[in-house]
């Protein structure tokens, strides 16, 4: 597969920098003009576990991870030992010749698989089972290797900046293999520079101290390898403003400018990194739509850890009864213990925003790893049938502009909305033209601003049977709107009521709101629709697979095999009829998904009556890479793919 663009990985004890390296490194490419895809993979440990970063480069748009290394930095023995067969003939490893000797036995946290065909590799080439025997495995295949002397080049740094602790100096090995990475790329010191400054901006002391490790490491390159790699990477002139966003955060910033002002939370990976993004970011200032107002005021967003998922998913419950827009954060098992609160959301007409980082299960499963297996969950979670609305975001510029709709949705049908996304966006980190703040329109439906007109001979009906089902809803403590709120089945003001009439009219009631949403959500909000009408293939999928599969799509096309996809948005109310007419004149249809069981395509059957024959999977926990599609539909317009292709890379 062609591709003009760079791949770049950096990997590490848990706990050793990865992060902080990777984003430096994103960030320096990214303020040259590159498009930069980040995507982070770690275990479901504190410390110690091997964790790795693919930064991917290009001068054009990217939405996805290659499973290809153009060049993996190191700077201890695992990562040599698990990535080096990722990397490309003409490829590059750095790496700290120290290491060389180390022996893969002595490795604790490598698994006996992963050793196992390791040592069957270098006893097929007659090496010894160590960093060096890989290092030469991944020579003979023409990848290039440097050897950079982290400490004797950390040791100069000390004599420049005066300081004699090695463990102050230890702390930028990381850096100095970024510095070196970049060095061999010839790529501008000044914007490597740049970037440690505005990535240590609270501390000028220890970015001062980088700086000067990125200028030691490139004059060691410059002397010994001469620019070394045949790859350049130059920075790429533009006027086009830029953001670089992470998942997690960019949801966050979505919320705030939603006018959510309450967010609760029970601890749980990935969607913890939201909560605590919002709790650094309490304060806010906002502009005011009142022109007897100053302009701008401050404000704040109050943000709750709670005791456990029940209580993070009740107290936001509590705060829309207030009348405040209000959310919680969960993955999986959290979601598993709100089915009872959202159910009391649902009876109760409560308009909630419950954003879920979907992540491999069952159970506790795979925590920090990816996975789409809660579709059927959120479409049916509780007990009873109650009316939600399910939308799922493909890349962070849709989960920012669809985190305002799900606001909009609660409060327009009073219904609890289960926003999914998915681990592989949380830790996505992308660069985007800047999104635009005015698109988030903010709309409250029918809640009742001031207070209500009294009536001595009536009672206030909250649960009024309206035609659409959608009633005034009062926030707690407006004068005159004094109605009930219970779990039970109610009539119009609340009380519990078990009569068969009145349940029937009430369940149709809430009911019917689903029909008045699929009226009203415009269809461009629902779906989707990439490439000609007329395609060989049609692929449909949902989630964060989106960005792999319209990378893949371009170089498809390339080689002449035409393909079009189908992504679904708002998955409940499912746009049924749009769905029926597209798939209806499809050639072949092809499921594209991260779960076991392809359960968007259940749902296409169980809402079209079309079935879907062809499935592309993954449940590794690894997200899809452009790659694996480009294969996968490569094997499947040749007619040599099996029904259901199984994806399986990923380290």
């Amino acid at each position: 597969m062609r591709r003009n663009d760079f791949s770049w990985m950096i990997g590490g004890a848990q706990g050793s920098g990865v992060d902080t390296s990777a984003n430096i490194f994103a960030k320096a490419a990214a303020q040259g003009g590159l498009q930069v895809f980040g995507n982070r993979e770690y275990y479901s440990n504190i410390k110690g576990e091997h964790s790795y970063f693919r930064v991917r480069l290009s001068k054009d748009v990217i939405r996805s991870h290659v499973d290809t290394v153009d060049m993996l930095a190191t700077f201890d023995d695992e990562t040599v030992v698990r990535h080096a067969g990722e990397v490309r003939k003409d490829g590059a490893i750095i790496y700290d010749p120290t290491l060389g000797r180390n022996e893969i036995a002595n490795m604790p946290t490598i698994e006996p698989n992963v050793s196992k065909r390791l040592y069957s590799e270098l006893d097929a080439n007659n090496l010894p089972h160590t960093v060096d025997g890989v290092l030469e495995v991944a020579r003979r295949r023409g990848v290039h290797i440097y050897a950079i002397p982290y400490m004797e080049l950390l040791k100069k740094v000390g004599e420049k900046i005066g300081e004699t602790s090695l463990s102050s100096l230890t702390r930028m090995t990381n850096v100095m293999a970024v510095a070196s990475s970049f060095a061999l790329l010839m790529y501008p010191e000044a914007n490597v520079s740049d970037a440690i400054r505005k990535q240590f901006k609270s501390k000028p002391k220890v970015a001062e101290m980088n700086v000067t490790a990125i200028a030691t490491a490139y004059e060691y390159v410059g002397e010994k390898y001469n620019g070394g790699f045949g790859y350049r990477l130059e920075p790429i002139p533009t006027d086009e403003k830029r953001m670089f966003l992470r998942g997690s955060s960019t949801i966050g910033i979505a919320k705030v400018l939603s006018g959510c002002r309450l967010q609760t939370y029970y601890p749980i990976t990935p969607a913890s990194d939201e909560s605590e993004y919002l709790e650094a970011h309490e304060n806010i200032r906002i502009d005011s739509p009142l022109a007897s107002e100053a302009k701008s005021m401050d404000a704040s967003f109050a943000v709750v850890q709670t005791e456990d998922e029940i209580a993070a998913i009740t107290m936001a419950v509590g705060g829309a009864l207030t009348g405040v827009r209000a959310s919680t954060s969960t993955s999986g098992p959290g979601f598993s213990l709100m089915a009872e609160g959202i159910g009391w959301a649902g009876i109760n007409e409560v308009p909630v925003v419950v954003t879920l980082y979907q992540r491999g299960g069952p159970s506790t499963g795979l925590p920090t790893r990816h996975e789409q297996g809660d579709l059927g969950f959120a479409l049916h979670i509780g007990h009873g049938e109650f009316p939600r609305i399910v939308l799922a975001s493909g890349d962070l510029e849709e989960a920012f502009y669809d985190t305002g709709k799900a606001f909009n949705y609660a409060d327009k049908y009073q219904v609890p909305v289960i926003h999914i996304v998915d681990k592989a966006m949380a830790n996505s980190d992308q660069t985007y033209p800047m999104f635009d703040p005015s698109l988030v329109k903010i709309e409250r439906g029918e809640l009742i601003r001031g207070g209500i007109a009294a009536d001595e001979n009536a009672e206030f009906l909250r649960f009024k049977r309206t035609e659409s089902g959608i009633s005034p809803r009062p926030a707690i403590g407006t004068k005159g709107g004094i109605y009930w709120n219970t779990g039970d089945e109610h009539d119009e003001k609340g009380h519990i009521s078990e009569d068969p009439t009145n349940r029937d009219a009430m369940m149709e009631k809430r009911m019917n709101k689903l029909n008045i949403a699929a009226r009203e959500i415009p269809l461009e909000e629902k779906v989707h629709f990439f490439g000609p009408r007329d395609a060989q293939i049609t692929l449909v999928s949902w989630g964060s697979p989106k960005g792999a599969i319209l990378d893949a799509m371009e170089v498809l096309k390339d080689e002449g095999i035409t393909v079009n996809f189908l992504q679904l948005k708002l998955i409940k109310p499912f746009p049924t009829e749009y769905v029926k007419e597209v798939l209806s004149g499809a050639k072949r249809i092809v499921d594209v998904e991260m779960n076991y069981s392809g359960q968007l395509g259940g749902v296409i059957r169980e809402m079209t009556c079309i079935p879907v024959e062809q499935y592309i999977l993954k449940y590794n926990g690894r997200p899809m890479s452009q790659e694996e599609i480009y294969t996968a539909v490569k094997q499947i317009a040749a007619g040599t793919a099996p029904n259901r292709v199984v994806l399986t890379n990923g380290a």
